[in-house]
């Protein structure tokens, strides 16, 4: 990507997209485009398509979605489904009217089956049935892919979609009701030193095995792909299946390739703020799927390795928790 390039982040505010935004920075990248969401709502296609024409911009990273963890998604499906199917077809469709090169699509690892063999390679996609607490923001995810492999093959675009393993850092959603695991546990376990070390309560038995990324590492794998040159790229496009007979959607993990039980995450967490807080467990909740192991295989091929230590990154989320929320 050129320095001076038109780079649009959509959901630039965001852990994913503010990530992506600072790497860019440091990177020199000097013509960002950002809107928010009262500049620019994606879900609306009239407006989408006046931006792209407007702009035009050469490279685009799709951040932008409706996530959160369990408790979102079981209480909002329809909006999971409908907001993000209508954002990433508004997306797609304006950057390919409008000439541009490159394009990533962000997505979840959630799209790989409930049950799926571990570590799950890109290939294991749609070989098996979905965890049913997020399933329209899984299903959703897939039609993206799908999306890119499809405008790939017939309109000789190129976007890929990545898939972060779960991400942690700086920007975070810390609303009790709406986050992920990680953020959710900083926000509990400090309450609870506040209070005078109270008890914390955590959804699930605790034996869940989960992989995490620092978000700031994960921009970092983004920026290196947009980046690879064009042999390297390509080949991350998808194969045409009809053709070749191979099953290869334009797919790529990102991750760290290790993981660890809910319960040594939430001992973590705990000591890293400095809580001595008793930890229960409410096994009338769910747990979820039972592990979400990436294979980073592909990506390590392509020269690409996670820098930053888990502690080390959740003393970062820590302070940005504490500068956000004192």
């Amino acid at each position: 990507m050129k320095k001076a390039a038109k780079i649009y982040i959509a959901g630039h505010s965001g852990l994913v997209g503010s990530a992506l935004v600072r790497n860019l920075q440091v990177g020199g990248y000097t013509n960002l485009l950002t809107q928010s969401h009262a500049e620019l709502d994606l879900t609306q296609q009239h407006a989408v398509e006046d931006f792209f024409a407007e702009e035009k911009p050469v490279y685009v990273f799709l951040a932008a979605a409706k996530v959160g963890g369990i408790h979102a998604n079981n209480t909002y499906p329809a909006e999971f489904i409908r907001d993000n199917l209508a954002i990433q077809t508004n997306v797609l469709h304006a950057a390919y009217r409008n000439g541009t090169k490159r394009l990533m699509f962000l997505g979840s690892s959630c799209i790989y089956p409930r049950l799926a063999p571990q570590p799950m390679k890109e290939e294991y996609l749609l070989t098996g049935s979905l965890e049913s607490t997020n399933r329209p923001y899984a299903l959703a995810k897939i039609a993206g892919i799908e999306m890119c492999w499809s405008y790939n093959r017939q309109y000789q675009t190129k976007y890929v979609s990545v898939m972060p393993t779960n991400l942690y850092g700086p920007g975070d959603n810390y609303d009790l009701n709406n986050s992920h695991v990680i953020p959710a546990l900083i926000r509990k376990f400090h309450e609870a030193k506040v209070a005078g070390n109270t008890p914390v309560t955590i959804w699930g038995t605790g034996t869940p095995r989960r992989e995490f990324l620092y978000s700031d590492d994960m921009a970092d794998a983004c920026i290196y792909l947009m980046n690879l040159p064009d042999e390297q790229f390509n080949s991350l496009l998808g194969s045409d299946e009809a053709a070749t007979g191979m099953f290869m959607p334009p797919l790529i993990n990102i991750g760290v390739g290790e993981d660890q039980t809910i319960r040594e995450l939430a001992e973590t967490i705990k000591n890293v703020i400095g809580c001595t807080s008793t930890i229960v467990y409410d096994t009338a909740k769910p747990d979820g799927t039972p592990r979400k192991l990436m294979d980073v295989s592909r990506l390590s091929a392509l020269g690409w390795r996670a820098q930053t230590l888990f502690k080390a990154g959740l003393a970062k989320a820590y302070q940005d928790y504490l500068c956000t929320h004192s």
